[in-house]
């Protein structure tokens, strides 16, 4: 069974403005230069076309619902100027790997160590695995001790979100950096 035709929400439809806006007797009013309160429907739509400006429907689900007197097309850039913002703020974690055999030697082991220190000084997170290969699960125990030894050398700049856990041949620990004050 095919499904109904619904034509794409377009983003100039979040909002209902001036004859849009059906099915209201009344709307709060708000806006710069005009009486807040309630008015009929008439009345907003007549206070907005006085002063050459539109009537948005800002809050929809409020009784009555609320009514903005503002120029549209500055409203939409406004809203598009503040989403712009908050993602601006917002920060990506990053995770980087760093990964070790269960016999890795103290030379190797401390050149990772090295790349990871840098990495939590950039603020990214480190995920340290130890990758089991063939029968090399045998030494479990060996891969616990050097993750261990990894966390402990990065006590002061990071601390682990949870103990090392093994999962199928690998042995992972993801590392946060901590926060600075």
């Amino acid at each position: 069974m095919r499904r109904p035709y619904r034509p794409p929400v377009r983003k100039e439809d979040e909002h209902r403005i001036n004859e849009k806006i059906r099915g209201l007797a009344e709307v709060r009013l708000v806006g710069d230069n005009v009486e807040q309160g309630v008015f009929t429907f008439a009345q907003a739509l007549q206070i907005a076309k006085d002063q050459n400006l539109d009537l948005v429907e800002i809050v929809p689900n409020s009784k009555p619902p609320v009514c903005r007197v503002v120029d549209y097309s500055k409203f939409k850039y406004e809203i598009k100027k503040k989403q712009k913002e908050l993602k601006a703020k917002q920060s990506k974690t990053v995770i980087k790997e760093i990964r070790f055999g269960p016999q890795t030697d103290d030379h190797d082991f401390d050149f990772k160590l090295k790349h990871a220190e840098n990495f939590l000084k950039e603020n990214s997170k480190v995920k340290a695995y130890v990758q089991f290969i063939g029968r090399q699960i045998v030494f479990k125990n060996q891969g616990f001790e050097l993750l261990d030894k990894f966390v402990k050398n990065l006590e002061e700049l990071g601390k682990p979100e949870a103990p090392p856990k093994l999962e199928g041949k690998r042995l992972i620990v993801i590392i946060a950096p901590k926060q600075k004050n």
